[in-house]
């Protein structure tokens, strides 16, 4: 077997490795039917087509362009620290702190692992999309998220 594309050839791995994933825990819901879905049909059907399309990406990295032409090269480690330690910390600390403290915050977190960040383009970023998200979720959907911290 001859890798033509290395990034593809990773990125095909780890597409079929999500979406069967997806797919295998999605068998635990209820399916319902097309016209009325359960909780398990989007998240199955979702998996199946992303499977497939890594399939797509994985045969190609095997017949498409030169041996080696696409090194994938170094992991970003910044970049992937600050993006999965922000999420992780607002799923952690969403009901502690609450939406409008730990949506900005994890918004600046995830801005730092960008290489132009700055702290007045962060900031502005975390307001405006603060705002956003609060008239969106909380006002206009009405989803019970904790506003303010837990006392």
């Amino acid at each position: 077997m001859n890798i033509k594309s290395q990034k593809d050839f990773v990125s095909g791995i780890a597409l079929i490795v999500v979406g069967g994933a997806f797919a295998i825990g999605a068998t635990s819901y209820s399916f319902g039917t097309a016209v009325r879905p359960g909780p398990g049909y989007f998240p199955f059907g979702l998996g199946i087509i992303l499977a497939i399309l890594g399939l797509i990406v994985l045969f190609g990295s095997l017949t498409q362009g030169k041996k080696n032409g696409d090194p994938i090269g170094a992991i970003p480690w910044r970049p992937l620290i600050c993006v999965v330690g922000a999420i992780v910390f607002f799923g952690f600390f969403l009901p502690k702190l609450g939406f409008l403290i730990s949506f900005p915050l994890m918004i600046i977190l995830t801005s730092a692992g960008g290489n132009e960040f700055t702290w007045k383009d962060a900031i502005l970023n975390a307001v405006i999309l603060t705002v956003l998200s609060y008239l969106i979720f909380i006002y206009g959907l009405q989803l019970t998220i904790p506003v303010w911290p837990a006392r």
